[in-house]
């Protein structure tokens, strides 16, 4: 009974009044007039009724079937690889990336990357974009969200009233940079072990104050160059002791 006098008063009802409507809706499912399945069917209605209508002639697609190009740059198959390939770099530390869309992720390597090799980022937003393979859009709010998080800090250079050099833009956050710091430490290590200048050890001819012969055995006296004897040789020998009493050379 509730279910089909609302539904009526939801369909005939004007647009203004939808919201009357969805009071009374939810007023007769708290009284248990209406189970849970027909409210959701009846919020559903009017909420269909309250989007705004599609003027006439416009369809959802345009003619062709193509996607419209949405935003300041269209989606290419290279750029979209370039995209990827930035934002799987490793230059971002999981915690942080977690944070940040796909794109939003090559913007922020990309800025690492010139952190690391020059110690700031003064690329243009516009260089930034056309590199990561994004919007330049998608720069601004990369770089926006990161200085809001105290990742980053943002530095304008005015030139003159209406000029302005690029932005700089240092990497703040101890977590970020202890993961680049890691990162070139490793690959240091990389370089130095497939082609770095270490050299393997070499054994020195240390001097010793008394004469040996061939096999490193210190000469008795008496001897006059002969070898020792086995006697001698063991009573040279260190040894080690298993249990008291027991001596094993």
């Amino acid at each position: 009974m509730f279910y089909e006098e609302i539904r009526r008063q939801a369909q005939a009802a004007p647009r203004a009044a939808l919201p009357a409507v969805t009071s009374t809706l939810w007023k007769a499912f708290g009284e248990g007039h209406l189970s849970e399945a027909e409210a959701e069917a009846l919020s559903g209605l009017i909420e269909a009724r309250q989007l705004p209508e599609r003027p006439a002639g416009l369809s959802e697609r345009p003619a062709g079937g193509t996607r419209s190009c949405v935003g300041s740059r269209p989606r290419t198959d290279a750029s979209m690889a370039r995209r990827r390939r930035w934002a799987a770099s490793g230059r971002l530390p999981p915690a942080i990336a977690a944070r940040f869309t796909l794109a939003e992720q090559a913007v922020l390597s990309l800025i690492a990357a010139e952190t690391a090799k020059r110690g700031d980022c003064r690329l243009t937003v516009g260089h930034i974009a056309a590199v990561a393979g994004v919007s330049e859009t998608t720069v601004r709010t990369a770089i926006r969200e990161a200085r809001k998080l105290s990742m980053v800090t943002v530095e304008e250079r005015r030139l003159a009233r209406f000029r302005n050099d690029t932005n700089v833009v240092c990497i703040v956050s101890r977590e970020w940079r202890a993961w680049l710091q890691l990162a070139r430490t490793a690959e240091r290590l990389t370089v130095g072990q497939t082609g770095g200048g270490c050299r393997s050890p070499q054994g020195t001819n240390t001097p010793v104050p008394y004469p040996v012969n061939s096999e490193g055995w210190k000469r008795q006296k008496g001897c006059r160059g002969v070898e020792a004897s086995s006697a001698d040789k063991a009573r040279s020998e260190p040894c080690r002791y298993d249990g008291p009493g027991r001596a094993i050379r």
